[in-house]
């Protein structure tokens, strides 16, 4: 996917991004509807950026530059399921990295449930540190992740 951009979002993507979370997993099962998508997306501090391919948005990625102790966190990360197992998700991740380049340490949560998108930070150098049971939704836990940045 050679033609894949990475923007800041705009207010007409908001809509977009909001649905498409609302719409698939994890967030069906974190019983996260339309009105709290749209609220995390545009909270004061949130950094929302969106990844094209000509004309069509692909996905989008969500950071907090100051989120846990600090150090850029990883709020929310989608890919459209028309352009899922392309390397969109990966190229937006790599994304969040250069984008916070020199701050040494980046963080996300990932549902324990969520088996594909583990697998993906699991490659892409991400290690578990930590482990919130119940902490959404009765059932299932938010695992903490991190990787050190070059």
């Amino acid at each position: 996917m050679a033609s894949v951009r990475i923007e800041p979002a705009q207010i007409s993507d908001l809509e977009w991004c909001a649905r498409l979370m609302a719409g698939t997993e994890p967030w069906i099962t974190l019983r996260q509807d339309l009105d709290t998508c749209r609220a995390k997306l545009s909270r004061p501090g949130n950094e929302l950026f969106v990844a094209w391919d000509d004309e069509r948005r692909l996905g989008f990625i969500l950071l907090v530059p100051y989120g846990l102790a600090g150090s850029p966190y990883i709020v929310s990360i989608a890919v459209d399921e028309a352009a899922r197992g392309r390397g969109v998700g990966s190229r937006l991740i790599a994304f969040a990295e250069n984008h916070f380049a020199g701050r040494r340490h980046i963080f996300l949560c990932v549902s324990s449930f969520n088996h594909r998108a583990q697998t993906l930070y699991g490659r892409l150098g991400y290690e578990r540190v930590g482990e919130f049971p119940n902490y959404i939704v009765e059932g299932h836990s938010e695992l903490l992740l991190h990787k050190r940045l070059p």
